[in-house]
């Protein structure tokens, strides 16, 4: 190289140097970050709650990777708890004949499931990651019995069901979420998972939160 394309090169590399640290002086938008601003943020109000009456011919119970893994009341004992709230809806859509799909994660199996929730013969169970339509059955599966409503449960809320239900409203399903059916590691992630499902642009015009109990058919 000669002297000449030598101190060119320096010469660049002056510029963008200077160029960095220009933009590294520059005052961050409105004089502090994200991150600056967490410690202040309040929460909203929790979102409202309705009951409603679903018709059982067109409604199917999603119970989502409700797994001896992800049940387990050492590790996650908020699923635990939550478990005498499935099996009470599960048995009430049953008994109205509501139809019941399951999903496990992808390496996971039918006998995986915690076993008061386990399917009854002829209750399909899906094989995928948080968004259970993706690379799977289940549209078609729905479909074929005309559902056109789905009452989204299983764990974990910021994983499974929010995913899920996203992907179910983009569909074109009314999606109703038991937020005592949805638990997560901690109470922050079901918040916001039950703020995101009534706000966010994806789901905000078809989802509906409501109590277990709340559920009728």
């Amino acid at each position: 190289m000669s002297r000449k394309m030598f101190m060119a090169l320096l010469t660049v590399t002056a510029l963008g140097l200077r160029g960095v640290a220009a933009q590294e002086a520059l005052p961050r938008a409105g004089g502090s970050g994200v991150l600056d601003e967490w410690s202040s943020v309040k929460a909203p109000p929790p979102p409202p709650l309705t009951e409603l009456r679903l018709d059982p011919r067109n409604t199917a119970l999603l119970v989502l990777d409700m797994q001896h893994a992800l049940v387990d009341a050492a590790s996650r004992p908020r699923a635990a708890a939550a478990v005498p709230a499935f099996a009470a809806l599960l048995a009430r859509a049953r008994g109205a004949g509501a139809f019941v799909a399951y999903s496990t994660i992808p390496r996971g199996t039918s006998a995986d499931i915690f076993p008061e929730l386990a399917p009854a013969a002829g209750e399909p169970v899906v094989h995928a990651g948080v968004d259970k339509f993706f690379g799977t059955e289940l549209d078609a599966i729905l479909k074929s019995r005309g559902i056109r409503t789905l009452i989204v449960t299983g764990t974990v809320a910021n994983g499974a069901v929010l995913f899920t239900a996203t992907e179910a409203a983009l569909r074109g399903y009314k999606v109703v979420v038991p937020v005592d059916c949805m638990p997560a590691a901690d109470p922050y992630a079901e918040q916001f998972t039950a703020w995101q499902l009534v706000n966010g642009p994806g789901t905000r015009n078809a989802a509906v939160l409501v109590r277990s109990e709340g559920i009728g058919f």
